[in-house]
């Protein structure tokens, strides 16, 4: 059952890396910090407070990043495999089980980083149409709903895991569905 929860909890966060890359990194850190959890080997430099004064700045800076029109657009094509990358670290850093780093590294990948990248990849579309058709006027708005989902999922995948993996999941088939019919269209 621990393993089960730590990977629904990796999957919740890495979920969030793909609305905010350091909001997750930093709820994590934060969780550690206080306690509440324990990194498995590897991982300790998440529990430090280096790692909160640089994952605070680094996501204060993304946040104000993606308020500036057009530099939103640029920073969700180059923040992309980023986004796999945290997913993955985050998932992998959760699974605290005795299992081998093959499998620990590639649950990550799989269910991290692929949960993080649909997400995100889900999340710059939408973007793009709400340039295309606002001329850059509501992606404030958007902004400010992907940074609320990002400190929310976060939240969520450290209090209620099994409940926000559930809501991940169906998000998860929610935009791939919608990703299959926008590119079945453009056919």
């Amino acid at each position: 059952m621990e393993l089960f929860i730590s990977i629904c909890i990796g999957i919740g966060l890495a979920a969030s890396s793909g609305f905010r890359i350091f909001v997750p990194m930093l709820a994590a850190n934060i969780a550690g910090l206080s306690g509440f959890h324990q990194f498995g080997s590897g991982f300790e430099w998440l529990n430090t407070w280096t790692a909160f004064g640089i994952l605070v700045s680094a996501s204060v800076a993304e946040i104000a990043a993606y308020y500036i029109p057009i530099l939103d657009n640029a920073l969700d094509n180059i923040a992309l495999p980023v986004a796999v990358a945290a997913g993955t670290l985050l998932s992998a850093s959760f699974i605290t089980a005795d299992i081998s780093p093959a499998l620990k590294w590639g649950l990550g990948l799989l269910a991290g980083g692929g949960t993080a990248g649909v997400i995100h990849s889900g999340m710059a579309m939408l973007r793009l149409g709400s340039t295309a058709a606002t001329g850059t006027l509501a992606n404030p708005l958007l902004t400010t709903a992907e940074n609320g989902a990002s400190v929310t999922f976060s939240l969520m995948a450290l209090l209620v895991p099994i409940v926000l993996a559930v809501l991940v999941l169906f998000l998860v088939i929610y935009i791939l569905r919608k990703i299959g019919r926008s590119v079945g269209k453009r056919r």
